[in-house]
């Protein structure tokens, strides 16, 4: 499989994900035209993506899933009371595009296995996602309050993890953000800080994960450098060894990230 993260950030959010015969993308956030855009850096043609698969119906994520789903004849998986909470600010979608999917039940795209799993966030019903094509797993996990043990069940053993690392708490509490914006975006329900993002990498990596992509960060209580040095000070101060037992990047929040082969 092959992942690239199109945009991921507090203002929008789209990544890419392929083997040799199916392609997905995961969220849509930002307008058709920006995402067509990023898909022609990187040579990919958005009539040849197999669905379009929602986390949430938070418009940081859904912005343009609509008008790619109508422009390109585009299927949109989404769980039901998502599809619910978003089908208004879709505009019209076709009967045939709307493919509801169970979090009880893995579900198929062409060649690729998907199974979703619930996180913890202020949406309908928010999920993260694994996705295998029987050689290599790939976990998707933004949007979350707090690391819940599903997911860290689902996201164990995949060979790639692409995890939420929102914001330093530090900078979010000396912040402008009004009190109760910083009361949700800390709690439960709300963003994962760089310090649990670290932790919960750690975790993962001591079960095998070989490659982090630390996404969705906050423009105002976060910059990337922040973020992977927190994650990588907590990583090494394990043992762990950067570009050997595994691979850290942080995903660009307005262009096109760099490729990863799984």
């Amino acid at each position: 499989m092959k992942f690239c993260s199109l945009y991921s950030g507090s203002s929008g959010n789209s990544l890419f994900v392929s083997n040799n015969s199916t392609k997905i993308l995961i969220d849509a956030g930002l307008s058709g035209k920006r995402i067509q855009s990023a898909m022609d850096a990187i040579e990919e043609d958005p009539r040849e993506i197999g669905g379009i698969m929602v986390t949430h119906e938070h418009s940081d994520h859904i912005h343009g899933v609509g008008v790619l789903s109508r422009r390109f004849d585009l299927p949109i998986y989404a769980n039901e009371k998502t599809w619910a909470a978003m089908k208004k600010d879709l505009g019209k979608i076709a009967e045939h595009n709307v493919k509801i999917f169970d979090f009880e039940e893995p579900f198929i795209i062409q060649d690729l296995q998907i199974e979703a799993f619930k996180t913890s966030h202020d949406a309908a019903d928010s999920a993260g996602f694994v996705i295998s094509d029987g050689k290599s797993r790939l976990g998707i996990a933004t949007d979350s309050g707090i690391i819940t043990p599903e997911m860290r069940s689902a996201l164990c053993g995949c060979d790639l993890v692409v995890l939420e690392s929102n914001h330093d708490v530090s900078m979010l509490e000396a912040g402008s953000y009004p009190f109760y914006l910083k009361q949700r975006i800390k709690s439960d329900f709300g963003h994962l800080s760089n310090e649990t993002a670290g932790d919960l990498a750690l975790a993962l990596v001591l079960e095998g994960t070989r490659k982090l992509v630390l996404a969705h960060l906050s423009q105002e209580n976060n910059y990337p450098l922040l973020a992977y040095e927190t994650t990588a000070r907590i990583l090494t101060g394990s043992g762990v060894v950067l570009d050997g037992d595994v691979k850290l990047s942080v995903a660009k929040r307005s262009c096109v990230s760099e490729a990863i082969n799984l």
